[in-house]
């Protein structure tokens, strides 16, 4: 039986009830920025990987919101260039996770639990988060938001990921993405749960609204990304703090406004024979 969302994901997509701080990582000595709740110890702590050439500066709203719940989010803002190194990105995924749970952050009053550590990408940034979360078991969960193609490939990589993992699909055309979240979500090792936005493209979930009306890419679709923050910070709260109140996020098939599940139940879908893994 399908989790119906309805009242938690429209409570997830808005902030959260954490005051938010934000800084930068080069304090650390790697580019990029630090987004946090403005005191915690033994926070849960994120790594996240933007898209292809889009600056971290992009994703401002989209960080705040998960430190807003929580989570302190390190957010590397390197492989800027047209033709980026995507296992170099995904190593400094890991490093933004090992800066984020080695340092006391703010006044000292703000420190990160190393079992609770997650990752989490959009478009490029999704395929280099299932690359760094492949063969790191003390990560506890990824997700990967309309990922796209990298090399080394994500969706090979995904035979060798066991731990929990979120990928959202845009149910719109993008120009840009060439990414196949079915095959990663059938060749995830560990569980993993699929879900598709139908009114969602790859290229609107960042901020960059200048940017996407000049090059004729639209509006960015903030209905569709508050639903892409609030599946993702539920998943996030259930697998990554261990919170039960939010496990069905992590379920097979869910009920909520304008987000679509491949089961197994319909003889057509791509991932028929996988789900009852």
């Amino acid at each position: 039986m399908a989790e119906n969302l309805k009242k938690q994901l429209s409570k997830l997509s808005k902030r959260g009830p954490h005051r938010v701080l934000a800084g930068d990582l080069e304090f650390a000595g790697l580019p990029g920025k630090i987004y946090a709740p403005a005191e915690g110890n033994g926070l849960p702590a994120l790594a996240f990987g933007h898209d292809w050439m889009t600056d971290i500066g992009r994703y401002h709203n989209t960080l705040k919101h998960f430190a807003s719940w929580g989570f302190v989010v390190a957010a590397p803002n390197t492989e800027q260039g047209i033709a980026p190194n995507h296992r170099g990105f995904a190593a400094d995924l890991e490093s933004a996770l090992q800066i984020a749970a080695g340092v006391k952050l703010g006044n000292g009053n703000i420190t990160v639990s190393p079992g609770k550590l997650g990752l989490i990408g959009h478009g490029m940034g999704g395929g280099c988060a299932v690359l760094a979360a492949a063969g790191r078991p003390k990560t506890r969960a990824v997700v990967a938001i309309y990922p796209a193609t990298t090399s080394p490939s994500a969706e090979s990589a995904a035979n060798n990921v066991d731990i929990p993992g979120l990928i959202l699909d845009a149910g719109k055309d993008s120009i840009f993405h060439s990414g196949d979240p079915v095959e990663l979500a059938r060749n995830w090792k560990g569980p993993v749960a699929y879900r598709k936005i139908t009114n969602a493209s790859a290229s609107g979930f960042s901020e960059s609204i200048m940017l996407k009306t000049a090059m004729g890419l639209g509006w960015p679709e903030f209905s569709a990304q508050e639903t892409a923050r609030g599946l993702a910070t539920g998943f996030l709260l259930h697998r990554v703090t261990g919170d039960k109140k939010y496990a069905p996020f992590s379920a097979l098939e869910v009920t909520a406004k304008r987000v679509a599940n491949l089961s197994e139940s319909e003889p057509e879908s791509p991932l028929a024979g996988f789900l009852s893994r």
